[in-house]
Formats: C-alpha cells, structure tokens, sequence
C-alpha cells in the first residue's frame, strides 16, 4: 500500500501542469455540482479546457472533442441555472427527472453514436482504443446535458462513465486522471444520493403547497356557505 502511494505521489509530481490543474478543477467541479452550486459551471469550463491539451497528448480524439462539448455545454448549464445568484446554491431550478420520451431519445441516440463514432475514429485516426473511448465520449454528451437541466437520472449515466475512463486511461497511462475518474465514481454516488434528497424534499413541500391550497378552497367553500344561509335564514 505504501509503494503504491509513493508511486502515485511521483506520479503526481512527475506530470504536466495540465494533468495536475484538470485533477484539482475537476474534482472542485463535482464537488460544487453535489452541492448544486451554480460555481461548478465556471470551474468546469476552465477544467473542460485544460484538458484538451491533455487528451490531444494521449491521441483520445473524441475525448478531445468530448471536452470541446464540455466547455460549451458548461457554458449552457452557467445560463441555465443562473436564476439564482447565491454563491452556494441555485435553488430556482429543481432536480427533475427525465421524460420517458426523452429518455427513450437519448438511449437511442447512444445505441446509434457510438458505433458511429467508433468506426469513425477508426478510419480517420491513429487511436488503438476507438470502442472504449467512444462510449466515454457519447455518454458523457447524454450525462452532460441531462446534468445542465438538472435530471437526476444524470448520475446513473456519470457512474457508467467514470468505470469506464477510469480504466481506459489506467491503460492510456493517463494515471492522475484515472485517479479522477475513480474519485468520481464515489462522488457519483454521493451526487444521486443529495439529489435524490432534494428531489424528495421539493415533493413534499409540492405536496404541502397543494394540501394547503385544497384546504384554503375548502374553507372559502364552507364560508361561502354559509354567509349564503345566513343571508337566506335573515331573509
């Protein structure tokens, strides 16, 4: 166990400044997405661009082009969640789950993409793991949207994600971002866990809202009733 913390602590020490500023960002990113603060965009905007530099190094092309999707989409979730300007929260946007017709869209849209994207690569780059990083990358365009209009459904979706990349750049040699990507596995978790909680607190202040509403129109009924048989008896 020793060794292998030494080994990573050389590791750690022996890689670019890239790797080392996409491990920080983008465990800041996830942590500040646990907790729903509009933050993370900012930060995984500049986490999605450093590691560009990253994976065009490692020759993982539609992981390069994942995080162009990244940036963008990060930039989409900043607009999105801005109705709040609190620094810890964004609570004028809900945790929601996904429509069964969306969700029957974006499966298929992931059954299609990649092959699509696998062959690609393969006919057009020199990469070596073209169905491994395909599947990383049209996930991830399915959980990072879902993740932008706060579906909870996202983190299934992110947990597939970082087994996969985690051993993928294992293989790569990309040993901070394994490292990453298996931290992410339990942050996943721990995402579907808060959200849940959330979305199970919002349903019950729904729940009460709307009792109260019944019991409000309730009693208007009944003073309706009888200021109309008072008026009536006084008659």
């Amino acid at each position: 166990m020793e060794s292998y913390i030494e080994q990573f602590v050389d590791q750690f020490y022996s890689s670019g400044v890239f790797e080392i500023a996409g491990l920080l960002s983008g465990l800041l990113c996830v942590w500040l997405l646990i907790r729903q603060s509009i933050w993370t965009w900012p930060i995984g905007l500049f986490y999605a661009l450093i590691s560009l530099a990253v994976f065009m190094q490692a020759k993982l092309y539609s992981e390069f082009a994942l995080h162009i999707y990244y940036a963008a989409m990060n930039a989409y979730g900043w607009y999105y969640w801005r109705g709040d300007n609190s620094i810890e929260k964004s609570p004028a946007l809900p945790v929601s789950r996904i429509s069964f017709n969306m969700g029957s869209i974006l499966v298929l849209a992931v059954l299609v993409g990649i092959p699509l994207l696998a062959e690609t690569l393969r006919s057009f780059t020199d990469t070596d793991m073209a169905y491994a990083d395909s599947t990383i990358t049209v996930l991830s365009f399915a959980a990072m949207w879902m993740t932008a209009r706060k579906q909870i459904e996202s983190w299934y979706v992110w947990l597939l994600v970082d087994c996969i990349a985690t051993t993928l750049y294992i293989l790569k040699g990309i040993e901070l971002y394994a490292v990453l990507y298996g931290v992410y596995i339990g942050m996943a978790l721990a995402g579907w866990l808060a959200w849940r909680k959330t979305l199970e607190r919002q349903n019950r202040n729904m729940l009460k809202t709307e009792n109260a509403l019944v019991l409000k129109s309730g009693n208007k009924t009944g003073l309706k009733k009888a200021v109309t048989g008072k008026v009536a008896s006084s008659c």
